[in-house]
């Protein structure tokens, strides 16, 4: 995970980002909102901002769980 996708603390306040959102994909959160409220929230709008933070997510997703299944190797 590049940690260029995390957003400075002042820019996730800005965005008015709540705490649950201020994660490692932050920075990719950020101009799919704005993308949303520009189009009305339109579903077939902001596809490619969209699909780069379910990504992002995703990746996330997977290193978390590798991290925490080599924990439990490592404790048995």
């Amino acid at each position: 995970m590049a940690p260029s996708t995390v957003a400075s603390e002042e820019d996730m306040k800005r965005a008015h980002l709540p705490l649950g959102y201020r994660d490692q994909c932050s920075a990719l959160l950020i101009p799919l909102n704005k993308c949303r409220r520009k189009s009305l929230y339109l579903p077939w709008e902001c596809e490619n901002e969209r699909h780069s933070y379910e990504k992002c997510q995703y990746e996330d997703y997977m290193r978390r769980m590798k991290k925490l299944a080599d924990q439990k190797a490592n404790a048995a």
